[in-house]
């Protein structure tokens, strides 16, 4: 459903001074190198030439450093003089200055800065086109990229005036709120004074919610993401798409009016919705026999161009509905689903654990496997140990030791864990309460299970009702609440928590939720006086996901919009899904 906005709803911002901005000072950069004669991706690496100056556009990488310090090398060996400028973004690093400087090229290398750390993929989302900042710093704890999350917030701030109410929950957002104010008072001058035009700012960390990262999407975006990859607003769709021998590269946003409409529509819908479609473009086009010369003439030049576009997207689209149904028929997508709905409804656990072991053994996707064991892991606040030895066994020998170190890396992360025998995590919490008071158990349980990293899954999701209680079927075609996105088997915990919290204007009355959360020190608002914002700006909530969001989270939230008459807009380190977040977590590449 393209959901259409109420009559009183906010009107979105402007993003594209942000591409200008971005555009601007990338030339600036160039000219300040004279004459540059090649503008050089390390990506694509192409043939060098004998220019006389090389520019490289680099993200800061270590390797990208030594592919760059290898061809200055070369160009030594061959007596080739040149002058060499590399441009990183979104930021320069020290460390990969000093790649440059262990391999021996820094004095022949100029550096600069990028500061291209917004990209507009749509209308309401922006992207930092961060993929790795999920395992730099869920997994290996690296603190780089609070900076650039720092700087995009006080650019946004810059550009559209200061935010008056803000709340946040996560330690990654903790540090990277506190920097952005840091910056926000050196340079004070720069939003006094200004009327604001985004209302609310929510920021929150991936590690508070894995789960509705780890669940299948079922509406039509997050599918077409889990099956083809959409990658920085694109998808290339294949033959198998475009019934022909070439690939088809196609841009994902609201300027797709066939795919406006139905990228938020569970998928159940979609086929019936563009069947609808043919039919009113095929009379659209018969409305031709009868027209004289005139109206012949008028229906060429003014309609027949838009409904040649449309009818192209439509039968895109048709053709990737149809891809995506054959393969997750082949894949018995009904039963895995049915697997998922009952870890999060903490029934038929047993037959749940055998669903997953069968999968292993049949050896249908190592990703797919860990998915699921990490679902169960999650929803159980960890396996026990008879089952994880059992599960890590059989994967292992299924798909090969090389894999034990991503056991490792999910174990630190939080997403696959083992109970730890004897006392569990409530048992000690219970004995703690007999001695001292609620409020010191309660301090000392978040301890624990911050050591633990445990999930609370269950008790969480039954304070917060995300698990619909529904007499008969879910009407997927008419949704009630978020959970459609999931076939009302699940409302996502990160956009029930920005439900609850922008209700309250606070977490007062969530203090349970967040200490189940463990998160009791990292749940913060900030609220400013409201006089300047107006009541339009008040409905306009800025939503920001570190680690990453999912489609399916975006969808949901927009359905809050339309029923409350909010807009949201989105801006992630990057866009995920559960595949990306098992890649990030593996040191096994594909």
């Amino acid at each position: 459903m393209a959901f259409p906005n109420r009559p009183d709803a906010p009107e979105l911002p402007d993003f594209s001074m942000l591409k200008r901005l971005a555009r601007d000072q990338l030339i600036y950069l160039l000219e300040q190198q004279h004459e540059v004669d090649k503008l050089y991706k390390v990506e694509n690496k192409p043939a060098l030439s004998s220019n006389e100056q090389l520019c490289f556009l680099v993200r800061p990488r270590i390797k990208n450093m030594r592919y760059v310090a290898s061809l200055v090398n070369a160009d030594k060996l061959a007596g080739r003089t040149r002058k060499y400028k590399v441009i990183f973004s979104p930021q320069k690093f020290h460390a990969c200055e000093m790649v440059l400087e262990e391999e021996g090229v820094y004095g022949d290398v100029s550096c600069d800065e990028w500061a291209f750390s917004l990209l507009p993929l749509d209308v309401d989302l922006l992207s930092m086109e961060l993929p790795e900042f999920f395992r730099d710093y869920f997994l290996e704890g690296d603190q780089r990229w609070i900076n650039t999350v720092a700087q995009a917030l006080h650019l946004l701030s810059t550009l559209y005036g200061p935010f008056p109410n803000c709340y946040g929950i996560g330690r990654c957002t903790k540090m990277s709120y506190e920097l952005w104010r840091k910056l926000e008072e050196e340079e004070d001058g720069e939003t006094k004074g200004r009327r604001p035009e985004i209302g609310h700012v929510f920021l929150l960390d991936r590690d508070v919610d894995f789960v509705t990262a780890l669940c299948s999407q079922v509406v039509y975006e997050g599918l077409v993401d889990d099956t083809f990859r959409i990658k920085c607003g694109s998808v290339d769709f294949g033959p198998e798409v475009t019934s022909s021998d070439r690939s088809l590269k196609v841009l994902l946003n609201a300027e797709d009016k066939v795919f406006n409409e139905i990228r938020n529509e569970h998928f159940s819908n979609v086929f019936g919705f563009l069947s609808q479609k043919a039919r009113n473009l095929q009379a659209q086009y018969d409305r031709r026999r009868g027209m004289d010369i005139k109206q012949m003439k008028n229906f060429v030049s003014q309609e027949l161009k838009g409904l040649k576009q449309e009818h192209r997207l439509l039968s895109v689209h048709i053709g990737a509905c149809e891809s995506i149904m054959k393969k997750k028929t082949k894949q018995d997508f009904q039963e895995l689903i049915k697997t998922e709905h009952a870890l999060l409804e903490g029934f038929s656990i047993r037959e749940s654990t055998s669903y997953i072991e069968e999968h292993i053994d049949r050896q249908v996707s190592p990703l797919e496997s860990l998915r699921l064991m990490c679902l169960l892991s999650i929803t159980e606040n960890g396996l026990i140990p008879k089952d994880y030895r059992s599960l890590k066994t059989q994967y292992l020998q299924s798909y090969g030791p090389e894999h034990l170190l991503t056991f490792s890396n999910l174990r630190r992360a939080g997403l696959l864990t083992e109970q730890a025998p004897g006392d569990t995590l409530t048992a000690v919490e219970s004995k703690v309460s007999k001695l001292v008071t609620d409020k010191a158990a309660g301090k000392i349980t978040d301890a624990f299970s911050s050591l633990a990293k445990r999930s609370n899954f269950r008790a969480i999701s039954k304070k917060l009702n995300l698990i619909p209680r529904v007499d008969g079927e879910y009407d997927l075609k008419v949704p009630r609440d978020m959970a459609y996105v999931f076939s009302g088997a699940y409302v996502p915990l990160s956009c029930r928590l920005i439900e609850q919290v922008l209700e309250r204007r606070s977490w007062q009355g969530l203090d349970e939720v967040v200490r189940l959360l463990n998160c009791s020190e990292l749940a913060f608002t900030d609220m400013t006086k409201e006089d300047k914002a107006s009541s339009e700006s008040l409905r306009l909530i800025l939503v920001v996901f570190l680690g990453g969001c999912t489609f399916s989270e975006i969808s949901a939230l927009r359905f809050l919009g339309r029923e409350k008459g909010y807009r949201f807009i989105f801006l992630t380190t990057a866009v995920t899904n559960s595949a990306r977040l098992m890649e990030a977590m593996s040191e096994v590449k594909a």
